[in-house]
């Protein structure tokens, strides 16, 4: 079956995920009477206390800078918006592509991938840490909200493609792939692995691939703008970027004058519709090319099928260059980060020596834990904090909290 552009209501592709043949929940559930597995999972998601917490987390911006710079929700938002196009071109589930969208930072911790970076620090001697594999731990533990099970007890196909967010994570052998090769997978991707099968070897179904590169497309594009507005760099400065510079003199050449807030938006809504144009075109050169006749056939196509093309791979590269040389490693974006840096490195000593210092029912059962298990719990709590929720507990606990403004 040829792959085409589907608009206005289409048939689904024979190679999209349909929701009457998903693989059902751990749990089995009844199946709702309105919803497919699919939007029932997407509104379980908007309603977990994970997802209203990305509202007060860092992207690049932490909370106090400006009320117009990106959140994690923001953020989340952006990426929901352009998965779902693409899925709505490529003719797959949109509700699936969504579901992914919304839920793959919910394990992100306070202050952003500095954040991160120390909690995987933190967490060396206890295996690491990684938000992808916590959001799989946000969705199937650590929300506890249902009477019947931990989690929110999301479809096969959910969880599938929030855990393979950035392709197979091991190879037919078991061995680790990507960031991971040479080591082993994260704790909450193995603990879950002893429950369900997510087939870890495998790339995911194409609406997941499609959830994948939709946040490539919105970081790169809202880090423009609030680089941008934050004043980090002037418009000018991207001329340095021939994909940019192909960009601004296209608007420029079409509204001579105009203002810069427009001017702004102008680059950043026509860099986001070059890169979601040519997602569909390589995505449906790819399709064509391998003709898969099944979701499972995506599965074993053995490569991404729906992402960018070869030249547009070349310039997304030099936008990020860009960006980490003119905003994240900014002198001024380098001493938030350093600051909040702390924030989290005094967390973690501190609840792993005292953890009857968290708040109930973090405090609860302490006494049966290895240290292990400790830190794992000690990690969860302040992972699942916003930027401003750090903040507070740090001042409760230390008296030297920094001044971020």
């Amino acid at each position: 079956m040829k792959a085409d552009i589907g608009f206005g209501g289409q048939s689904r592709a024979i190679y999209a995920q349909n929701p009457l043949e998903s693989r059902g929940r751990l749990f089995p559930e009844p199946d709702s009477p309105t919803r497919t597995p699919f939007q029932r999972d997407r509104d379980r998601i908007i309603h977990s206390s994970a997802f209203r917490r990305l509202k007060h987390k860092t992207q690049v911006f932490v909370y106090h800078e400006g009320d117009h710079f990106r959140t994690r929700l923001t953020h989340t938002i952006e990426v929901s918006q352009i998965a779902r196009s693409l899925a709505r071109a490529l003719r797959l589930d949109e509700d699936l592509a969504e579901c992914l969208a919304l839920s793959h930072d919910l394990g992100h911790t306070p202050f952003g991938h500095e954040g991160e970076d120390v909690m995987h620090e933190c967490m060396a001697p206890y295996g690491g840490f990684d938000h992808n594999a916590q959001s799989l731990r946000v969705v199937t533990h650590l929300e506890q909200r249902y009477a019947e099970f931990d989690g929110l007890n999301l479809a096969w196909e959910t969880l599938e493609g929030l855990v393979k967010h950035n392709g197979p994570l091991i190879d037919a052998n078991g061995a680790p792939l990507g960031k991971f090769k040479g080591g082993q997978l994260p704790f909450a991707i193995r603990d879950y692995a002893k429950q369900q099968d997510l087939l870890l070897h495998t790339w995911p179904g194409a609406e997941a691939q499609a959830a994948a590169i939709a946040d490539d497309i919105a970081y790169d594009a809202h880090d423009l703008d609030d680089g941008l507005r934050a004043g980090l760099f002037a418009i000018e400065d991207m001329r340095d970027v021939p994909f940019l510079a192909d960009i601004l003199e296209e608007v420029d050449g079409k509204y001579p004058g105009l203002e810069e807030s427009r001017r702004i938006h102008e680059i950043v809504r026509r860099s986001i519709t070059r890169m979601v144009e040519d997602v569909i075109r390589e995505a449906v050169r790819n399709l064509n090319e391998v003709a898969p006749q099944s979701v499972q056939e995506i599965r074993m196509a053995g490569r991404c099928l729906v992402g960018f093309s070869s030249d547009m791979t070349a310039a997304e590269k030099e936008v990020k260059r860009f960006l980490f040389a003119r905003v994240y490693r900014h002198e001024d974006v380098l001493a938030v980060r350093k600051l909040v840096a702390r924030v989290v490195r005094d967390l973690f000593a501190r609840f792993l020596a005292e953890p009857e210092l968290m708040p109930r029912p973090w405090n609860s059962g302490l006494g049966n834990l290895s240290e292990t298990e400790t830190a794992r719990l000690v990690c969860d709590y302040i992972a699942g904090m916003t930027d401003r929720y750090a903040i507070e507990e740090h001042r409760r606990l230390f008296d030297d909290t920094p001044d971020l403004g």
